[in-house]
């Protein structure tokens, strides 16, 4: 816990950016019948509560508090592939000219170094993995997570609503980042290792 709030302690580093990555499952659902938009005859839109089920989805959320800055985006699958694919994304287009990029995220399985050397030839995957600073948030402590609050708003501005299928997903979270990132929102973390010393010294041990 402490490791993760000292890393969120630092300044910004144009060159070491702090990113936080996490995902969320979501559950793609259509229309079993076409809803009727609102017009003169009808003031109020319609939605049968019925609804077709067409799989589901991962959705991937990159996002770096100080520069309040995210990139989600949605796929099939949460493989080690699927992970590794984003991971090289993160590190050759969106962060590109960093000396090494500081990621904050969750200890799932898939999320550490042998997924690049699965998804990649060894030469590559050892060039993105040494350009990787990985901090772990504690089991039961993703709280910790600045992604999870971006997640949770993008829930509540985004995905509150059906949709069927992958493109129309992408769509709409790219048009959710471009709004987010233009308005420049950021999350102003205030905790704390000198709070978590305070109001969680229950998880400590007794010496």
């Amino acid at each position: 816990m402490e490791d993760v709030l000292e890393v969120y302690k630092r300044p910004y580093d144009k060159a070491y950016p702090v990113i936080c990555m996490d995902e969320k499952p979501f559950q793609l659902l259509d229309h079993y019948k076409d809803p009727i938009p609102i017009s003169i005859k009808n003031p109020v839109a319609k939605e049968d509560y019925e609804y077709v089920r067409k799989g589901t989805a991962s959705i991937f959320v990159f996002t770096e508090p100080l520069k309040a800055w995210r990139r989600a985006e949605a796929l099939e699958r949460r493989t080690r592939i699927d992970w590794a694919g984003q991971i090289k994304k993160l590190l050759t287009v969106d962060y590109a000219d960093a000396e090494k990029v500081v990621l904050v995220l969750d200890n799932l399985n898939v999320h550490n170094t042998a997924s690049l050397y699965e998804a990649f030839k060894p030469q590559e995957a050892l060039k993105l993995a040494k350009r990787l600073e990985i901090h772990y948030t504690p089991k039961h402590g993703s709280w910790l997570n600045i992604a999870e609050i971006e997640l949770s708003v993008m829930g509540r501005q985004c995905l509150g609503q059906r949709i069927g299928d992958m493109d129309s997903l992408n769509a709409e979270l790219k048009g959710w980042q471009e709004e987010r990132n233009a308005g420049e929102k950021s999350v102003d973390w205030q905790f704390t290792t000198e709070d978590a010393r305070v109001h969680l010294r229950r998880l400590y041990p007794n010496i």
